[in-house]
């Protein structure tokens, strides 16, 4: 067999339905499209789910509840996956090279679930209730890192402009109080010399 001998299977393939060849065909005439109205026009065309303007099915329906995104990509931890990985700190980096969570997961969660009973160090993942007892109960520790990390580096870089912006209002507001105060000094110095000069000249008259 050769290349030019491929052919796709027999049924597999069927003629390009071609609309508008007459009536014998069954498709004559109107083509399929009906008669009048907008779909019938060439070019009438209406978004997926449009009903002539009335609200549509998906907007009257209620919503409940919210489905995250990004669950899919935070993964469970047990506890019996900690005692096998024989190492005193655990982060998320420590589980991807372990192969406990996958590649892509953006965060973990130690759940109670299994056994430990050696000290273990966890950092920057979540812990349940259960799973922070077992684990300190082992002589192990949490990381305050894994209990306050809502929205991290969003928080950092706020800061990180916040601080920037008072310098600069510091900065701007130190420039004038330094020429107004020396601007107020010279004044005081010009009265200081010329009341000396008045007090000779009222000798001088007496």
């Amino acid at each position: 067999m050769r290349l030019n001998d491929l052919k796709p299977a027999p049924g597999s393939k069927s003629a390009r339905h071609r609309v508008g060849r007459g009536i014998g065909s069954g498709w004559g005439k109107t083509a399929g499209r009906g008669h009048k109205g907008q779909k019938a026009r060439a070019g009438g065309f209406h978004k997926v789910g449009f009903e002539g303007g009335q609200m549509p099915l998906h907007r009257r329906l209620p919503k409940r509840g919210f489905a995250s995104r990004s669950r899919r990509y935070v993964e469970v931890v047990r506890l019996g996956d900690l005692q096998k990985l024989g190492v005193d700190e655990v982060d998320l980096m420590v589980l991807k090279q372990a192969g406990v969570v996958s590649a892509l997961a953006i965060d973990a969660r130690v759940i109670k679930s299994g056994e430990l009973s050696r000290k273990v160090a966890v950092r920057g993942i979540g812990v349940t209730r259960g799973a922070r007892a077992a684990i300190e109960a082992a002589g192990g520790s949490i990381a305050a890192a894994a209990e306050a990390k809502k929205g991290g580096k969003k928080q950092a870089r706020y800061a990180e402009r916040q601080k920037a912006l008072k310098a600069s209002i510091a900065a701007a507001e130190g420039k004038p109080t330094v020429k107004k105060a020396a601007a107020a000094k010279a004044p005081a110095k010009s009265a200081g010399e010329a009341a000396p000069k008045k007090k000779p000249e009222k000798a001088a008259a007496k």
